[in-house]
């Protein structure tokens, strides 16, 4: 895959999430117009845990509380009953509390703009950053998660031992129209087709321009 296959194969992955759905951070964003504590709190609640749980649990709990201040006034037992069956899910409302507690008393009740700023926050590391900085706020950002880090390096565009190095490689090489959108394409994708382990690279359309490195067994 070079450079100039981008806009082909962003055309497949485009065509591909529109059957099968978005992730549920990005629907959660677009439902309720960029609003970056939904994406943060959601962002925390999907860490090792299914899309579909994340995007039920998320809505209970916006449910009960949406802004920061609503968020601690709801005891962290209920926040847990809450968002279970999503994993850790008692640390997770601890979390939850602190980071809200954090963003009233460090950002007067707003949740940063910026990936440095986000990072202060418990729990959080570039891949919720780039996450809440791209689809809560619209800002310039790669979200590189699981996902993202097997796909590309699997296509054979860059090689990069952890999602910060992929992160990286992809700032250097990837047009920034394709930046934001890159995440929620290739979640949908990694979980359908282009799985960890023995991916289904007979139904793909991405397959000729993929290298497939590292795939032992496809079906």
């Amino acid at each position: 895959m070079t450079p100039d296959d981008f806009p082909k194969v962003f055309q497949i992955l485009r065509a591909h999430r529109d059957r099968v759905g978005q992730a549920s951070v990005t629907e959660i964003s677009q439902s309720h117009k960029r609003d970056p504590y939904r994406v943060l709190i959601s962002c925390l609640i999907s860490l090792r845990t299914k899309d579909e749980v994340t995007a039920e649990a998320s809505k209970r709990l916006f449910h009960l509380a949406d802004t920061p201040g609503r968020m601690l006034r709801v005891p962290q037992a209920t926040l847990a009953e809450t968002i279970f069956p999503a994993g850790f899910y008692r640390n997770k409302a601890a979390t939850i509390l602190e980071v809200s507690r954090t963003i009233i008393d460090k950002f007067h009740g707003n949740v940063p703009d910026s990936i440095e700023e986000l990072l202060t926050l418990k729990g959080v590391g570039r891949k919720t950053a780039n996450l809440v900085v791209t689809l809560g706020f619209g800002k310039p950002g790669i979200c590189v998660d699981t996902h993202v880090h097997r796909i590309t390096n699997r296509w054979g565009i860059l090689a990069a031992s952890t999602p910060d190095k992929t992160e990286q490689k992809l700032r250097e090489i990837l047009p920034k129209r394709y930046w934001i959108p890159i995440n929620d394409l290739l979640v949908t994708y990694g979980r359908t087709l282009c799985k960890p382990i023995s991916p289904l690279c007979s139904q793909c359309r991405v397959s000729p321009f993929c290298l497939r490195v590292g795939v032992v067994h496809s079906r």
